[in-house]
This record gives C-alpha cells, sequence and structure tokens, in this order.
C-alpha cells in the first residue's frame, strides 16, 4: 500500500495523528501526484465543516480562533487550524508562527494547528492548503483555514470553505472598506470583534447591519464577541457557524470550491497564456461542468492542462 493510501485510510478512519504526515505530503511541491492519490482515495464527501476565517491585519483573527478552538472542544470537537501566513523570501516558509499567535493545549491530541506559506499567491491559498484542508475534513470535526487578510485571500477562502466568517475590528472603517471591495458579498457570517469596546463596537455591528442592507439585505449574522475572559458571543458564533452548515447544499457548495481551486491552480501555474489556449476563462469553466462532478481537483488541473496542451 502506497504511502497516500495508507494515510487516506487513516484519515478516514479518523485517527487524528495522521495530519501531520498528511500535511508534510501535501506541502511537498515534488509529491503532487501522491497528493492527488490522497484526494482520489479520500473523495469528496469529507464529514468535516470547512471553515475559512479571514479579515484585515490586526481585526484579532489569531485570538478570536483561540476562543474558538476551547468552544469547540468544549462541544467535543475536534479541531484543525491551517493559519495561512506570508512567506519568507529566503526559505519559503511562513512567516509567523502559528502557536505563538494561537493558543492551545499542546497535550490535546484533538487540536491540530500548522502555519503554511502563502507562497506566491499574494494573499491567497496555495494549493496545498486547499488540499490540506479537504484531506483533514475527513478526520477532523472542523478545519480552519486563517488567511492574512490581503488581497485575494478573501475571494479564494470563499472558494475552499464551506462557511466563511469575516472578521472586522470597531473603530477601524473597514465596513465601508469592505462595501467598496466587494468582500461584503463573500461571508455568509460577520464578526465584530472588542464586544467590550462597548459604543464603538455596537456602532461597527450597526454599520454592518446598514452595508448588508444596501446590497439586498442578505441573511448574514452579524455576532459581535469578545474574547477576554469572561468570553462574550463566542458560543453564539460557534452556533451561527453550525447553523450556515446545516442550511448548506454541501456537494454543490464543494463542487463549486473544487472547480474553482483548479481553474485558479491552472491561471497560477500557466498564466494568461494557458488560459487563452482553453478559449478563455468562461470556455475553461465549461470545461470543467463537464468532467466527473466527483472528479478531485488535481484531476480537474490535469484536465485543463491536458486540453490546453492540444490547443
Amino acid at each position: 500500500m502506497s504511502e497516500a493510501a495508507e494515510l487516506a485510510a487513516r484519515l478516514r478512519a479518523r485517527d487524528l495523528t495522521a495530519a501531520p504526515a498528511t500535511l508534510n505530503l501535501v506541502e511537498h511541491r515534488g509529491r503532487r501526484a501522491e497528493a492527488a492519490e490522497l484526494l482520489a482515495a479520500l473523495g469528496t464527501a469529507a464529514p468535516g465543516h470547512v471553515v475559512g476565517v479571514t479579515g484585515p491585519p490586526g481585526a484579532g483573527k489569531s485570538t478570536l480562533l483561540s476562543a474558538l478552538a476551547r468552544e469547540w472542544r468544549s462541544r467535543e470537537r475536534s479541531v484543525a487550524v491551517l493559519a495561512v501566513d506570508p512567506s519568507s523570501k529566503r526559505s519559503g516558509g511562513a512567516l509567523l508562527g502559528d502557536r505563538a499567535r494561537i493558543e492551545a493545549d499542546p497535550h490535546d491530541r484533538a487540536v491540530f494547528i500548522r502555519s503554511m506559506a502563502a507562497g506566491e499567491r499574494l494573499g491567497g491559498l496555495a494549493p496545498a492548503t486547499r488540499t490540506a484542508a479537504q484531506a483533514l475534513a475527513a478526520a477532523f470535526d472542523v478545519v480552519v483555514i486563517e488567511t492574512v487578510g490581503v488581497g485575494q485571500s478573501e475571494t479564494e477562502v470563499a472558494d475552499a470553505a464551506d462557511t466563511v466568517a469575516v472578521v472586522v475590528q470597531p473603530g477601524s472603517g473597514d465596513a465601508l472598506q469592505f462595501l467598496k471591495s466587494g468582500i461584503m458579498e463573500i461571508p455568509d457570517v460577520l464578526v465584530v470583534t472588542k464586544a467590550d469596546l462597548g459604543v464603538v463596537a455596537t456602532r461597527a455591528r450597526r454599520d454592518l447591519h446598514a452595508a448588508l442592507r444596501s446590497l439586498g439585505a442578505r441573511d448574514v449574522p452579524v455576532v459581535a464577541v469578545s474574547s477576554l475572559p469572561p468570553p462574550v458571543g463566542i458560543a453564539e458564533l460557534v452556533d451561527a457557524l453550525a447553523a450556515h452548515r446545516e442550511r448548506l447544499d454541501l456537494p454543490a457548495r464543494r463542487l463549486r470550491a473544487r472547480r474553482a481551486g483548479a481553474l485558479s491552480d491552472f491561471v497560477a501555474e500557466h498564466g494568461d497564456r494557458g488560459l487563452r489556449a482553453l478559449g478563455g476563462r468562461r470556455a475553461a469553466q465549461k470545461l470543467l461542468a463537464e468532467l466527473d462532478p466527483q472528479a478531485p481537483e488535481p484531476e480537474l488541473v490535469r484536465a485543463l492542462e491536458a486540453r490546453a496542451a492540444r490547443t
């Protein structure tokens, strides 16, 4: 049995100790074929809930995740956190330290935290991040993708996660900036941090509700939280994330995510020239829609490459 097949069997059996080896495999650039084998063996129906957490730097995402992890563990949910950090130009590795920013009991085997480098995807998600999230969702109850909140990360995490929470810091003017940039169309849940600031946090929450109404009153909950003891709003946020998951057409959302991820990876690798060889973005999307809906993302990328090579 290959290592990929063995890891897939362990993940399907909810063996959480398989997480480090899984990350080592999917992050190794020379083992992409094995990563594809792993995803193919796991299939597309992973039971875990993939949650994307994004927002501007300094909004308090890491502190929030520490509180969320504690709440999920109090509900006996296993948690994996993939913290996507900027890459070091020298080493190519993640610049920020995961455990330095997200607090967790180091002896709790049901919590797994790993920093992953964004690579050359400015603010976006490296292919390994999406692969890791898909794989770990076979074993963990909750898999969190935390992004640096810069550039295209908001859009890409929306394509990779089942549920997206956008984090806003009160008094920052983020609501107006998000509205202008289109980010307000991305979240499934909006989170206002530092609720202990009182009036400022209340105003931020009101501004976000107003911004949502301007977009057609989308049914997006806005939850105010404080991670300071005693925590405020954390249980309500976990409930809101779970409620979104229950309402979701999960197979359809994950199919869209795999197709969007495959196209993003293809363009990142082959650029506009490769996209032109497919006849443009719309033609590429049409081709993806004609492929097996159960195909994992690496197979979709290979199909795009094969079509481009024939033209």
